[in-house]
């Protein structure tokens, strides 16, 4: 647990914070401009963080008073070229209101912690190309852009389809 200047904390994730968890992911896509893209629950999130083998994991900034005001959400990957795993940050989002108070800074710093202290040598995440308040934010920070990387996606019908191919 980490207190910041204004009294937050940052800390994992612990059940309970699930509603708070999922407020930030509807605003996250409510900013993205995918307001109807959030199939996620309570429910579903008890399961995924606090199960019994969890497979993905978060970061909340606590006001102090339980109000969830920033989140990462990371999972392991892996890299055979480095024989390693590392961490993938799927989320990281601030409500609006909390911007400016360095909370965006302490999330990724908590990750690279994170990633040091369990000898991973990567932390990646993805940023849509329109986001220039993000893009600068990591650029700042220090993160590359990967420009001869592109992200693929099978989903719905498509992922289906392929699934009967083998």
């Amino acid at each position: 647990m980490t207190e910041l200047t204004d009294g937050a904390v940052l800390r994992r994730a612990r059940p309970g914070d699930e509603a708070g968890i999922l407020a930030c992911i509807q605003a996250l896509a409510d900013y993205e401009r995918e307001p109807d893209a959030v199939d996620n629950t309570v429910d579903m999130l008890t399961a995924t963080l606090f199960g019994d083998d969890p497979r993905a994991f978060a970061f909340v900034v606590d006001g102090g008073d339980g109000e969830i005001r920033a989140i990462a959400i990371w999972f392991l990957t892996y890299s055979t070229w480095t024989g390693k795993h590392g961490i993938w940050l799927e989320d990281l989002y601030v409500h609006e209101r909390y911007r400016s108070h360095g909370y965006g800074v302490a999330l990724l710093s908590a990750l690279a912690v994170e990633c040091l202290a369990q000898g991973y040598p990567r932390l990646e995440w993805t940023v849509l190309d329109w986001n220039e308040p993000a893009i600068g934010f990591y650029r700042a920070l220090g993160a590359e852009a990967m420009d001869e990387w592109t992200t693929r996606r099978v989903t719905g019908a498509a992922l289906e389809a392929l699934a009967t191919r083998g």
